[in-house]
């Protein structure tokens, strides 16, 4: 598979974040589906963690600007961009200084979820798909990391269904069995109805835990890659119920050519 314009949106990217699952994941596919001739695009937050200096991350005057509306409050949006080392591939960064100035990732000191983490991954969404806009860029296939990139699925397929840059679109997800330890702000229903969505799958946000999440975001993606061996049955169950197309779970060191496989014979041909 060549020459397809691959987005990827993830809460997690090494070196700019830890080593872990998620981030070694996007680090390899990225860097796999660009070596082999494919347009590759990297979306992630700024935390405030991230070293702006070591990384050398600067912001792009031309995509920042734009303001987002999030709860009817308008939140002036960044990008900055910055390079993966040994590789020439671009990561912008989605910033706002009331969102991930902070010096976290989604828990404070003492370990306590944010209550506005809702309203950051709301914006996250949001500017990852304005700015791939402003780019004029469309992607074929947008795979998606992490519980902060999960609305991602919902908004495409509700808000901007008839957007020439998102039409034919395929959104993969990688679903982990790592959930945050607490839940959404319960406002997060009608915080989303203001952006004029209104699926009756929202319902699944009335107990909004990482899990509920998990499914809304499955539910309007097309394809699934389980990024851990074992799930719970309340996932299993949610995957077949809805017949939904899954790759099993692989170890880091063995997704690039399986997912070059899984991209070209079972999400572009098979959906199409």
């Amino acid at each position: 598979m060549t020459d397809k314009r691959i987005l990827y949106v993830s809460s997690d990217l090494f070196p700019f974040s830890s080593e872990n699952p998620i981030s070694l994941s996007v680090l390899k596919a990225t860097k796999f589906m660009q070596s082999i001739g494919n347009d590759v695009r990297i979306f992630m937050p700024r935390f405030g963690i991230i070293n702006e200096r070591r990384h050398q991350l600067h912001e792009v005057i031309r995509l920042s600007g734009m303001n987002l509306a999030i709860n009817e409050i308008d939140q002036p949006l960044l990008i900055k961009v910055a390079s993966i080392p040994d590789a020439r591939l671009q990561v912008y960064f989605i910033d706002n200084e009331e969102y991930f100035k902070r010096k976290a990732v989604d828990e404070d000191e003492n370990g306590i979820f944010f209550r506005d983490n809702d309203e950051r991954a709301l914006f996250f969404t949001k500017g990852v798909l304005e700015t791939v806009k402003k780019l004029n860029w469309k992607p074929d296939i947008i795979h998606i990391y992490g519980w902060m990139s999960s609305f991602i699925p919902l908004y495409i397929k509700n808000i901007y269904v008839n957007d020439p840059i998102y039409q034919n679109v395929k959104i993969i997800v990688s679903i982990y069995n790592k959930p945050f330890q607490g839940l959404l702000n319960n406002n997060i229903i009608q915080k989303i109805k203001l952006d004029g969505i209104k699926s009756v799958k929202l319902q699944l946000l009335k107990n909004p835990n990482y899990f509920n999440l998990i499914k809304l975001c499955m539910y309007f993606s097309d394809a699934i890659i389980k990024g851990d061996l074992f799930f719970p049955e309340e996932i299993e169950d949610y995957i077949k119920i809805n017949k939904l197309l899954v790759l099993k779970y692989y170890p880091v060191e063995k997704i690039e050519t399986v997912y070059q496989q899984f991209y070209k014979k079972t999400v572009l041909e098979h959906i199409n």
